[in-house]
């Protein structure tokens, strides 16, 4: 007879840390087993654009304090 949810769970508390993270990490990519290959592939045309933008100065950076910042304001 399978184990109940409830019994593979405490069995799996007690593995090592690493072991458990490691089994957590194939558990949610049986659920979720492929990454976006168009959507990498998107983000890196569109990092590659900006930098370019960046290169040629057509971009202002700004410091990572102030990104940061600026984010965690838009949150609240």
């Amino acid at each position: 007879m399978p184990k109940s949810v409830a019994e593979l769970e405490r069995e799996a508390r007690r593995l090592p840390i690493r072991d458990r993270a490691l089994l957590a990490q194939q558990l949610i990519a049986s659920i979720d087993p492929g990454e976006d290959i168009d959507a990498e592939a998107a983000w890196l045309e569109e990092a590659e654009r900006r930098y370019q933008a960046y290169r040629q100065g057509m971009l202002v950076a700004k410091p990572a304090e102030q990104v940061f910042r600026e984010a965690k304001a838009r949150l609240k």
